[in-house]
């Protein structure tokens, strides 16, 4: 495809959408697409199977095909997206993010200026695509802060908003099939054996997250327990993205582990209290960046919410362990296409 002056051939862009029950987001999500400034070759949503209204809704767009198929988790329908299109780029976005106007146009110039990496995704804003209340608000403020203090390369790739070379995809292989979860970690160690990643704020889009505590934590102790399967040795990896840091996460270890001695004195109380204390403070930046972005009234509530997210993760980590020291099968490295 040429540029506007017929000087420049700029590469073809595939958009891949995997959908399941996204009916309130879909639209906005495939308008988002339709209104970027760089020309995009076709744009595929895959159905998982869905339930609800949002195929019905996808067909109303005349520029954009759907492809159906049944419910098979977004691995699966990431892979029938690529082996459906035949752009140069293919460039994943979750059914739950509406991309800013120029962001595919960003993640194309970075990968022509830099032509090594592998991919480049990209940085959700601080607001929420539709705002649904203070548990949205602050899971989107929060992984907002830890993508955008990792910006540069990284080991770490996430799908959710991403592009990558087509001919990179072809070597390093399609995602892992058997993965509802973690997906991104274990294509991540594939990937970065063998190109660099990318990761930038330019790359942009406002994503519609969990709204509901109950779901926000349960969601939070179950991809937790594959921390311990997919995730351990990734975080080693030098430029591995962490959404939550080490002193937080022993900070609410070591708050609800010294718990139980209020059974034996009242005067034990004060280990509650300090690991309370110490978890408030554990992440300086974190806390600087929520202050400065939402006042200092709002501060008490974001940890609040970001001290349950940790009580979930703390959990489903020693859940993970567990599973790993009696399941043979928990840790078995599993990659490719079924």
């Amino acid at each position: 495809m040429a540029d506007t002056d017929g000087t420049d051939a700029r590469p073809t862009v595939s958009v891949i959408i995997p959908n399941y029950n996204y009916e309130k987001t879909i639209a906005a999500v495939v308008e988002s697409v339709l209104a970027q400034t760089h020309p995009v070759h076709e744009v595929v949503v895959v159905d998982d199977g869905s339930s609800d209204r949002s195929p019905e809704i996808v067909r109303g767009y005349p520029d954009v095909r759907l492809v159906t198929q049944a419910n098979g988790g977004v691995s699966v329908a990431r892979n029938r997206g690529a082996k459906e299109t035949t752009g140069e780029i293919l460039f994943f976005l979750d059914s739950d993010i509406a991309l800013e106007p120029d962001a595919i146009a960003n993640a194309v110039a970075l990968l022509r200026e830099q032509p090594d990496l592998g991919c480049v995704h990209g940085v959700v804003g601080k607001r929420a695509l539709f705002d649904d209340g203070p548990v949205e608000r602050y899971r989107v403020l929060h992984e907002h802060w830890w993508r955008r203090r990792a910006t540069g390369r990284v080991s770490t790739v996430f799908f959710a908003m991403c592009a990558i070379r087509r001919e990179v995809w072809e070597e390093v292989g399609p995602l892992d099939e058997t993965l509802r979860e973690a997906e991104d970690v274990e294509y991540s160690e594939r990937l970065a054996e063998r190109y660099p990643i990318l990761l930038t704020e330019t790359v942009a889009g406002r994503h519609d997250d969990e709204h509901r505590l109950g779901a926000m934590l349960t969601e939070q102790y179950r991809r937790s327990q594959l921390l311990v399967a997919f995730a351990a040795a990734h975080r080693f990896r030098p430029g591995a993205l962490k959404a939550n840091r080490m002193p937080g996460v022993l900070a609410t270890a070591v708050t609800w582990g010294s718990l139980p001695l209020l059974l034996l004195s009242r005067k034990a109380a004060v280990g509650p209290a300090l690991g309370l204390a110490w978890f408030a403070v554990a992440d300086p930046g974190l806390a600087r960046f929520v202050i400065r972005d939402r006042g200092l009234r709002y501060y008490p509530a974001f940890v609040g919410y970001h001290f349950l997210l940790h009580s979930a993760l703390v959990a489903g980590v020693a859940r993970g362990a567990v599973r790993a020291l009696t399941d043979r099968n928990f840790r078995r490295p599993r990659h490719g296409a079924s």
